[in-house]
């Protein structure tokens, strides 16, 4: 009888632990295999919500758009289900193809693949508020496409993109992101150097990512 109990035990403990893992996959996503890397929330998931929804005039802390604010993991959090995107209201209106009901709203951009694999990720490995991660950053590597490119997703985008991007800047355009950054005004924002206004405004990049975007600056901004 005690070994039944414990075997009922730790199978319900088991089920309720992975329960996402039998939730049907929303299409055009990649789930996550059982053995994945736990997810940095600080670093690959807070600055998709910061740079996408927690802008002026939506869910930031001085606007709150219909109460919600999205700029720290006890308010996200507050639209998320650990271990089940499906119930996950803050997840729901990500991947809805609904443009009334889709965040971002139009005109802003809806977010990237990449960008909705690291949230269902996070989401389905119990949204854990892990900060202070190993950075994976290789300073080998600052190449446009590869390392560039993901850094302005996922930090810069949000704002920068769109039919009214902030600023008249349009980060999603090469040709624009090669001009700010041959003049100067790119390095100068990440860095927060004076007389450019600091940017990302959610939260500085990483040294590391700051030095990878120098070197493909001293490179010459290739697109490659």
């Amino acid at each position: 009888m005690k070994f039944l109990y414990l075997f009922l035990s730790s199978t319900l403990l088991l089920s309720c632990k992975h329960e996402s893992l039998y939730e049907t996959v929303p299409p055009g996503i990649t789930p996550p295999p059982p053995d994945a890397p736990v997810i940095c929330f600080e670093k690959d998931v807070l600055p998709i919500f910061v740079s996408n929804c927690a802008k002026s005039g939506c869910h930031d802390a001085s606007t709150r758009a219909e109460g919600i604010r999205l700029d720290n993991y006890t308010e996200i959090m507050r639209g998320i289900k650990p271990f089940k995107p499906s119930d996950s209201k803050n997840w729901e209106v990500i991947i809805t193809t609904d443009p009334d009901d889709r965040m971002p709203p139009p005109p802003s951009l809806p977010l990237t693949k990449a960008q909705k694999d690291s949230i269902y990720k996070w989401i389905v490995q119990g949204a854990p508020n892990t900060a202070n991660c190993t950075s994976d950053c290789d300073l080998t590597k600052f190449d446009y496409t590869n390392t560039i490119k993901p850094i302005l997703q996922t930090n810069c985008n949000g704002c920068h993109s769109g039919s009214f991007p902030s600023g008249g800047l349009n980060l999603t355009n090469y040709d624009v992101v090669k001009a700010i950054a041959l003049s100067g005004s790119l390095i100068g924002s990440v860095k927060g150097v004076t007389p450019f206004s600091p940017m990302p405004p959610g939260g500085k990049l990483s040294d590391c990512q700051i030095s990878q975007m120098e070197k493909w600056v001293q490179a010459g901004a290739p697109n490659n």
